[in-house]
């Protein structure tokens, strides 16, 4: 199968559902070429589809997000990209009390068919202000969906499924996932929401994780099968609809579990995974519930600073071999 990088796969997933249906359409900041946005995945469609149908924005996510909630519930499947997640705080009565609302208000007659695409996370010196990772403030909304790819394949096939539900979704990419690269299929794909994905078989230890942190996770898994510690890596891939089942099969057989993300640890998505495995494995588990997630600080500019507060296989690896051998 071939390789092609998540930019790439994100790209495709966007053309592929333009060229199928005409009410798919495109609006943000710089998303036009000769940008194609400021991590260059809309890079070339302009030319194809035109500036009607890739919409460049002024600086006012208010605005042109409020603009993509109302294009979705007359009719229109409107792709709004957020430059950064950060800014999407300067649309959150657009995003919570609006796109989120509307199909229940309206006792579902009105459908919000729209989709947010944003980055967030830490890794490029973007400092305080352009790199948090704020995933749990949506997951937390009744009515939006919230999705997180970690591989190329997953970005193509969620976004896709995305752009095709009758419900408006939050689809958070990492800054440093856009070069990786992985296997996607050249034929036509779609992945459903609220099936995670068990990206590597283990038996002594679950490690749940997010969008970075997977590939993270699986490093972390690469050193300590050295040392005869055997991780399963299970990516929920949305975080609304949780896939918990899976989850907790995992746990079930491994008996223990760390849930890692980017996030800082203080009221994380990783907090509503752990009381959901002690819900539903509490029985099964042999050892207290760990985290690893950032310290509850704001990301840092400076590089050495940035890098001791990310999420990185040594932290993982060494709460796992922790967690393994008793000393937990």
């Amino acid at each position: 199968m071939r390789e092609i990088t998540y930019r790439e796969a994100l790209r495709e997933a966007l053309r592929e559902e333009m060229e199928r249906d005409e009410t798919v359409f495109l609006m943000g900041e710089d998303i036009a070429d000769p940008f194609g946005s400021a991590y260059k995945v809309t890079l070339g469609l302009s030319p194809q589809f035109g500036t009607e149908r890739v919409r460049q924005t002024p600086i006012s996510e208010q605005g042109f997000v409020g603009a993509g909630v109302g294009a979705a519930v007359t009719g229109m499947r409107p792709v709004v990209e957020i430059m950064y997640i950060d800014f999407a705080t300067m649309a959150m009565d657009q995003i919570a009390n609006q796109a989120a609302k509307l199909r229940y208000m309206s006792g579902g007659q009105a459908k919000v068919p729209l989709v947010i695409r944003t980055q967030g996370g830490p890794g490029r010196s973007s400092a305080a202000q352009h790199a948090q990772s704020l995933e749990a403030w949506f997951a937390h909304i009744p009515g939006l969906l919230v999705a997180m790819p970690s591989t190329p394949y997953d970005a193509k096939g969620l976004l896709k499924t995305a752009i095709r539900l009758d419900d408006p979704v939050v689809f958070i990419e990492q800054k440093l996932l856009y070069n990786t690269e992985g296997p996607v299929p050249e034929e036509e794909y779609t992945l459903p929401f609220g099936e995670a994905d068990v990206k590597r078989e283990g038996s002594d230890c679950t490690v749940v994780a997010t969008s970075m942190t997977v590939l993270k996770a699986l490093k972390a898994a690469d050193i300590l099968e050295r040392e005869g510690i055997s991780v399963e890596v299970v990516d929920p891939r949305t975080l609304f609809p949780l896939d918990i089942e899976t989850i907790t099969a995992s746990v079930c057989k491994t008996s223990r579990v760390v849930v890692t993300h980017e996030a800082v640890e203080r009221c994380g998505f990783g907090a509503e995974i752990v009381a959901q495995i002690a819900q539903t494995a509490f029985g099964y588990i042999d050892a207290p519930i760990q985290r690893v997630c950032a310290p509850s600080v704001p990301p840092p500019f400076a590089q050495h600073m940035e890098a001791f507060t990310m999420i990185d296989e040594h932290k993982i690896a060494d709460r796992v071999r922790r967690l393994v051998t008793g000393e937990l």
